[in-house]
């Protein structure tokens, strides 16, 4: 079966209208896969969507996959199809249209064994029209005046058979892609940002989407920073273990070893099984066939480790002496995120201005085209050739210095203060 997938008005006055169930194709074998790959190929788009489940395994399997063309949905299962074929797609002209891309992509990587040569990233390009982070369902409300019906986001995709409403409500996920690509185009065109959205899709793509350094694992472990000495490297060598064990057996790394188990044993390093069966979090399920021998090995490498070995976490990112800009920076990307409309996170990110305010700035602030945006203007709010003020209507101003300063009352002032810190009578 195929339909049109929606084509609806943009949204005015009017209570938005449920979305009707889309018509889709349901592809359940090779031979239809095939064609499917044909239609993807002849489109100049094409929208795209993944349903996964890692819940219990370290790396994302792939349970379903959703694709439409201007004129036609389809649901694919992989779990009787062999989607890497779709990888000629993805590496051919095409533009892949999806929303909220980023797990979809490893999913794609790992299933397909690339992804997109050419991604529109609706999520990310609403955010340079004044959405924050957007979620599917509130995009296709506000640009199209459609209100997609909520599913079960419980759904155990990788059960058979799947029932029809599991399957329209896959289908819906693709199904409004790319006519809201096209008005964010239209709305992107208009304020003159549609190349600052097709360069953040490209970045996306370029991000690395393989499993964690394993020397670097111990970095996640929630206090990491407060590790010190011999602790450090049994942190990183024990984790650096579980984390290839995990991809080994293709499970999450809290069931190789809790969190709670590698810090006791970062503190106090157990030198036989005896002293494993005593740290707190550890059982049988974690010591389990070649588990304890591994495991104590890795304590003995982590006891032994050269301190140039030891990978540090990266430290805060900012000087001293820079703290102070770095916090008026924030201050002002979040003012000037309002202004012009565009989401903060898009305009600069606590790391961007971490990297903006070192002694030499480097990042996103310096090479693209934050640096007009915001770059020049915080450069020279740091190198004070302008201050930061509140105008008569509240707002967050640039202003240019006139370099007097200004009175903080006397410095007996504080004797004017009751004990209370009130002023007295």
């Amino acid at each position: 079966m195929s339909a049109p997938v929606g084509r609806h008005r943009r949204p005015g006055s009017h209570r938005p209208a449920s979305a009707p169930a889309p018509a889709y194709r349901l592809v359940e074998d090779d031979a239809g896969f095939a064609e499917v790959l044909e239609a993807l190929a002849a489109a100049e788009a094409y929208a795209l969507d993944t349903e996964f489940h890692r819940e219990r395994t370290y790396f994302p399997h792939l349970a379903l996959l959703q694709l439409a063309v201007v004129d036609e949905i389809f649901v694919v299962d992989p779990l009787a199809v062999d989607v890497a074929p779709l990888g000629r797609v993805l590496d051919g002209p095409g533009l892949a249209v999806l929303h909220a891309a980023e797990q979809d992509l490893e999913v794609l990587d790992r299933a397909c064994g690339t992804v997109p040569g050419r991604l529109f990233d609706t999520q990310l390009a609403a955010g340079f029209v004044g959405m924050s982070t957007p979620s599917l369902g509130s995009l296709a409300e506000r640009l199209l005046g459609v209100r997609l019906e909520k599913g079960d986001q419980l759904t155990d995709w990788t059960r058979r058979p799947l029932t029809s409403g599991q399957l329209a409500y896959a289908a819906s996920d693709v199904a409004h892609l790319l006519e809201a690509r096209a008005v964010l185009c239209e709305q992107l065109e208009q304020l003159g940002r549609r190349t600052w959205a097709e360069e953040e899709c490209a970045t996306l793509l370029g991000r690395s989407r393989g499993p964690a350094v394993p020397e670097e694992a111990w970095w996640r472990l929630k206090h990491a920073r407060q590790l010190r000495g011999r602790d450090r490297g049994v942190a990183q060598s024990v984790a650096a273990w579980r984390e290839r064990r995990a991809q080994q057996i293709d499970q999450p790394v809290r069931y190789v070893l809790p969190d709670l188990a590698l810090v006791a044993i970062a503190h106090r390093p157990p030198s036989s099984r005896r002293e494993l069966e005593t740290v707190r979090g550890l059982d049988g399920r974690h010591l389990g066939g070649a588990a304890a021998e591994g495991l104590l090995e890795a304590v003995a490498a982590g006891l032994a480790l050269d301190p140039p070995a030891l990978r540090l976490p990266p430290g805060p990112g900012t000087e001293p002496v820079a703290r102070p800009a770095a916090a008026l920076g924030a201050a002002f990307v979040a003012e000037r995120a309002r202004q012009v409309g565009i989401d903060t996170s898009l305009l600069a990110t606590r790391a961007d201005l971490a990297a903006f305010f070192r002694e030499r700035p480097e990042g996103r602030l310096v090479t693209t085209w934050r640096r007009v945006v915001v770059g020049e203007p915080l450069r020279r709010l740091a190198s004070g050739e302008v201050s930061l003020a509140l105008d008569e209507a509240g707002d967050l101003v640039l202003e240019e210095r006139s370099f007097r300063p200004a009175g903080l009352g006397a410095p007996d002032a504080a004797a004017e203060l009751g004990n209370d810190g009130g002023l007295t009578a």
